[in-house]
């Protein structure tokens, strides 16, 4: 069996803050290969943001690694000279930013920006990098893509902005293409087309795509295998299939139930969970999500949860698992 393509081991990240250490990532572990796409969900604040800086190495000036690695076919990211970081942006690791609209200049053309995504091609010409860029948003489905490089990003719809970003990102043909909240702030037709388009890239990169979102309904939609985050923590791995059919983990459980469209019949509210999540300061020895669990006793609020090895393919941070 081939390595996976992306690896994360043992991943722990903090920040500097007057309140003391914020433990934003702690021990995260998960892998992607060649040819899926890998799902992370949570709630705001569970540490998504923080572990896609993570892969790009883009981490904010107050934050510390204090545990782990984030290896791409084997060797670790966070490690390389700043030198070697911006070589694999764009080239190895390319990301689909959550607002279209500040992913790119507003004073500058998208042609003139794509153009300059392709710096690290200084053989090609300018001509051959436009092609290269027209080719790129005609692929993503969009249309006329001649004019489009001479519009500004404020004259792109939402939906035509979501598009060229995924242009931009695919340009240098990345091993791992990291999509962070993709259909966010979009309406329900330009959502199916982003996910639509996004089903069909999987079958082209010769790589892995990673969907960093909180809405469950775009990881059943394209994703393999998903990790469910809670607290900084990977809380659940599974297949999609199992998640949704036979979720282990309080947490994922509770995540589906306030799903909209889990819901049987007309109701005046939205269902949610109860509590908030813990402060990362200084964050829970035992289980973060035992203040908010309805099947949690003693053990959950005084005992560190064990991993439990559900199936090969899936995990639980839980004491209420079956073994």
């Amino acid at each position: 069996m081939n390595p996976p393509l992306l690896e994360i081991a043992g991943l722990a990240i903090s920040y500097h803050s007057d309140d003391g250490m914020v433990e934003a990532l702690r021990g995260v572990s998960l892998a992607a290969n060649a040819g899926e796409v890998v799902g992370i969900v949570g709630e705001s604040g569970c540490g998504k943001s923080t572990l896609v800086s993570a892969l790009n190495a883009l981490l904010a000036p107050n934050a510390e690694v204090t545990g782990g690695m984030v290896a791409l076919n084997g060797r670790d990211i966070l490690r390389r000279t700043q030198a070697e970081q911006r070589a694999l942006r764009g080239a190895e690791i390319a990301m689909v930013f959550q607002d279209s609209m500040t992913a790119f200049s507003p004073v500058l053309s998208i042609g003139t920006q794509l153009v300059d995504f392709q710096h690290n091609l200084p053989k090609a010409s300018r001509r051959e990098k436009l092609a290269r860029a027209t080719e790129m948003l005609a692929r993503v489905g969009i249309g006329e893509p001649a004019q489009c490089l001479r519009r500004y990003p404020h004259q792109l719809s939402g939906g035509m902005r979501q598009r060229a970003a995924m242009a931009a990102a695919l340009l240098m043909s990345p091993q791992i293409l990291v999509a962070d909240e993709p259909t966010t702030a979009l309406d329900v037709t330009m959502e199916a087309q982003i996910l639509h388009l996004l089903r069909g890239l999987r079958d082209e990169i010769n790589g892995a795509i990673i969907i960093v979102t909180h809405h469950l309904g775009v990881i059943g939609e394209i994703c393999d295998r998903v990790y469910v985050m809670y607290a900084g923590q990977v809380v659940e791995e599974a297949t999609v299939d199992a998640l949704y059919h036979a979720p282990q983990h309080p947490y994922t459980r509770a995540l589906i139930g306030c799903d909209p469209a889990h819901l049987q019949k007309r109701s005046p509210t939205l269902p949610t969970i109860p509590g908030r999540p813990p402060s990362l300061v200084n964050p829970p020895k035992a289980c973060a999500f035992a203040p908010r669990c309805t099947l949690a006793d003693a053990t959950c609020h005084s005992v560190p949860p064990p991993r439990v090895r559900i199936s090969a393919s899936q995990t639980a941070l839980c004491h209420k698992v079956v073994r």
